[in-house]
């Protein structure tokens, strides 16, 4: 219990500044990511940092996103209960389970739960977060796929919402095609070192309206409608 009672403490003092700071700026996220233990996230050399506000290696050249990005991007999706979500860049799962948390909230009603659906190329990691996000009991909440994000999940097409947690040269053409009308996605665009975070609404009649946001860095999105390889 002293140990629950660390993380949890360390968790409410982090999201408590994120709040204070303008990262977050709804009691939807705060709660949200208030729930989602960031520590079952991060590979256990680096448990100590969890609650730390910077990004964290996870293995493969891959990162876990600091949580004020991760913050800043969920309130920018504007997703909410009952939406079905496309998670381009799995990772280690945590935003997934952020995700899930607006979309199907613990101790809410399953009947008006929405899903998210989470993409990742490297098949260990979407291993490992299809493991994490089951212990943390996101299993019948969150989908882990293996696979090109720059192609998206036309399986299950089309999504209320797409967040994409890695920067491609441009946005992908199928990642617009499977975003419903009235729907919402964020992703950095842009070079290796200077990207920028687009807002991308499709209306109702199927136009697309693009906001830069602010400067971030995340890694390269690989895929045949993104970099085409490792850079």
């Amino acid at each position: 219990m002293q140990g629950e009672d660390k993380w949890f403490l360390a968790r409410k003092r982090l999201l408590d500044r994120l709040w204070r700071e303008g990262y977050i700026r709804s009691r939807k996220v705060y709660e949200a990511m208030l729930r989602v233990p960031r520590e079952l996230f991060v590979p256990e050399a680096y448990r100590d940092l969890a609650y730390e506000d910077r990004p964290l290696p996870i293995g493969y050249g891959q990162t876990i996103s600091a949580p004020s990005i991760v913050a800043f991007m969920t309130e920018e999706l504007m997703a909410d209960v009952g939406m079905r979500v496309l998670e381009v860049g799995t990772g280690s799962g945590y935003q997934a389970a952020v995700l899930a948390e607006i979309v199907a909230p613990s101790g809410t009603d399953p009947r008006y739960w929405g899903h998210v659906y989470t993409i990742e190329r490297i098949k260990e990691l979407a291993e490992l977060a299809r493991r994490r996000l089951e212990e943390a009991g996101y299993g019948s909440r969150v989908t882990v796929i293996v696979g090109d994000g720059s192609k998206g999940w036309p399986k299950e097409a089309p999504y209320d919402r797409i967040m994409v947690t890695a920067a491609a040269p441009h946005i992908p053409e199928p990642l617009l095609e499977q975003l419903k009308p009235g729907g919402r996605m964020v992703i950095p665009v842009g070079g290796v070192l200077e990207q920028t975070l687009y807002i991308v609404e499709k209306r109702m009649d199927g136009s697309i309206v693009k906001r830069p946001s602010l400067p971030v860095l995340f890694v390269p999105l690989i895929g045949e409608y993104a970099w085409r390889e490792e850079i």
